[in-house]
């Protein structure tokens, strides 16, 4: 009928399965408390600062394993010389329990390698000044809020988090979390 259809797939693993090793019993993602993010906000606000929000796609896919991690060949991607052959995994899959701490791993290297310094009651807030001008951001899972004094500061933190990761540029933060914000001169 002229229809085009694409199929795509996606590999998952089944995390809830995995047997008792390495960093198994832990459970890791960067996340950000509502009174943290509160806090940000009314620090924003005080300071006079526009609250800009990223979205990170695919984030989990983007962490490399540092322990051994082996995964049964999934239904239908049997390969007929060897049924019982497992699959090495050398990068991080949805639904391993490794992914969210490799993912925060890897971004929170390239942040710090951007200036930034890290915030001393929370690992997932991150600063970084220069000559007056100051940057502040806060990860949680896959989102970045973030918040500057400098507009050139915000575009340039978000253009290199884009070239590095596959991110999008959300705007100035309207939804986060369950919060509706509104930005205007007055205030949040």
């Amino acid at each position: 009928d002229g229809k085009i259809i694409i199929n795509n797939a996606r590999i998952v693993c089944k995390g809830y399965s995995q047997i008792e090793e390495i960093g198994f019993e832990e459970t890791f993602a960067p996340v950000a408390h509502m009174e943290a993010i509160r806090m940000f906000l009314a620090f924003s606000c005080s300071k006079g600062f526009k609250v800009y929000q990223m979205d990170v796609k695919s984030a989990l896919l983007n962490g490399e394993l540092k322990e051994e991690v082996y995964m049964e060949q999934t239904e239908g991607f049997d390969l007929a010389e060897g049924k019982d052959f497992v699959c090495k995994l050398k990068k991080v899959l949805y639904g391993l329990k490794q992914a969210p701490r490799a993912w925060y791993a890897i971004l929170d290297h390239y942040i710090q390698q951007q200036g930034f310094k890290k915030g001393v009651a929370r690992s997932n807030l991150s600063i970084k000044t220069d000559e007056g001008k100051l940057l502040v951001t806060r990860v949680y899972v896959d989102d970045l809020i973030f918040a500057s004094n400098n507009d050139e500061m915000s575009n340039e933190f978000s253009q290199n988090m884009s070239k590095e990761f596959e991110m999008s540029m959300i705007g100035e933060l309207s939804h986060f979390l369950g919060l509706q914000v509104s930005q205007t001169k007055a205030g949040l």
